[in-house]
């Protein structure tokens, strides 16, 4: 555990805020432009969020909530816990945190100019080093719990796309398994690999995908929608096919079932948002028999109804599941047509005493978490997974 914060450091940060609130989004897109004149440190990053800007709005939403709980720790774990796993994902090493360190107090010098004192820069590299050390403790216990199972490793690993389906308009799923025919670690239901395209044809891209399949000891799967503009989905659609080499490190992320789940569960998902929901329903039917499970899903169509066959199965090697699907557009084979609403789900779910896990496109999250909250759900039941980088709104 690192060293506690002094006080005077404590009290300097939080007399920050009113600039950070100010100039935030600023600060952070000079970090990165400064931390990025290091092409090696440049790679490590998933430069589409980049392009998007939704990284370094991130980055903002994160420091100002580090300022405004300086005194209170704890309120952060979870998303340290969210970083950590990130930085998992990445293959970020104690080394680089350096880099980052720099470039951070490099530009709150220069977009504060002359209000960027001495005291507070040393009280901003203090606490930067403080966060810093945690996630390089967490990060460390990570990967030792991996490496010490079966099939665990570290850093990039080879892997050859094994089988290639099409499962629905515009998705496909990919079956990965190791090059070197080695074991791989089993996932927990809900986590995601990263992967990096250099070797199948995409140099300098990788994205996070959920992994669609019940933990195995000798493969992944993927399912993946084609986005518009989406580079590296359009490159899995049109360029991996059958024998391709794609990279990837050990399955990571913080949203995932627990290893015994106490409560019935209500899974929730939008569109291609279910693939690591029926991770979960998989597990579930195999471990976990004597809970509840209610799975509804939504999409626009039959057409776009991906991997229902999959569900269907584990519904049935369950014996205790609900499925409902909702057609946006609606119709004729009897499933329900339109949206998914909390209403429904209050009526035909049991909300109140449940878990509920959910995953869909970010307006999906947006209206559900809310909608949940609002339902008087707490927010500790409610267990949610994002595509790209963190928005603090949507944690809020």
């Amino acid at each position: 555990m690192p060293r506690p914060l002094s006080q005077q450091t404590i009290a300097v940060v939080k007399a920050t805020v009113p600039a950070l609130e100010q100039h935030g989004p600023v600060i952070t897109e000079t970090m990165y432009r400064r931390l990025f004149r290091n092409e090696h440190i440049a790679a490590l990053f998933n430069q589409a969020n980049q392009k998007k800007g939704t990284q370094r709005l991130a980055l903002a939403h994160a420091v100002l909530a580090y300022a405004q709980n300086i005194e209170n720790l704890s309120v952060l774990g979870a998303a340290v816990e969210r970083i950590a796993q990130k930085h998992i994902g990445y293959a970020i090493l104690p080394e680089h945190y350096p880099f980052v360190g720099e470039a951070l107090l490099g530009a709150i010098e220069e977009v504060l100019g002359d209000a960027a004192t001495e005291e507070i820069l040393q009280a901003w590299g203090e606490a930067y080093w403080f966060l810093a050390d945690l996630l390089i403790e967490r990060e460390a216990a990570i990967r030792a719990e991996i490496e010490a199972q079966p099939g665990g490793w570290t850093d990039w690993r080879r892997f050859r796309v094994a089988e290639k389906r099409v499962e629905a308009a515009g998705i496909v799923s990919f079956i990965l398994r190791p090059e070197d025919g080695g074991a791989v670690i089993p996932h927990r239901p809900g986590q995601y690999l990263t992967l990096r395209f250099d070797l199948a044809g995409l140099p300098g891209v990788k994205r996070n995908y959920s992994i669609s399949s019940a933990p195995d000891a000798g493969f992944y799967r993927i399912t993946v929608k084609r986005e518009p503009d989406g580079e590296a989905s359009g490159f899995l659609h049109d360029h991996v096919d059958v024998g391709a080499v794609i990279e990837a490190t050990p399955p990571a992320g913080d949203f995932h079932l627990p290893d015994a789940p106490e409560r019935p569960l209500v899974l929730l998902s939008g569109g291609v948002g279910q693939t690591p929901i029926i991770s979960m329903l998989e597990v579930m039917a195999d471990r976990h028999r004597d809970v509840p499970v209610f799975y509804v899903h939504g999409t626009n169509s039959p057409a776009h109804h991906a991997l229902e066959a999959q569900v269907h199965d584990a519904a049935a090697r369950h014996g205790n599941v609900l499925v409902e699907t909702f057609y946006e557009g609606g119709t004729d084979d009897g499933a329900n047509r339109g949206l998914i609403t909390i209403d429904w789900l209050q009526a035909n779910t049991p909300l109140a005493e449940a878990d509920i896990y959910l995953c869909g496109p970010r307006p999906f999250l947006r209206h559900f978490v809310a909608g949940l909250r609002d339902a008087g759900i707490p927010a500790d039941r409610i267990h949610f997974e994002f595509f790209g980088p963190a928005d603090e709104q949507l944690a809020a």
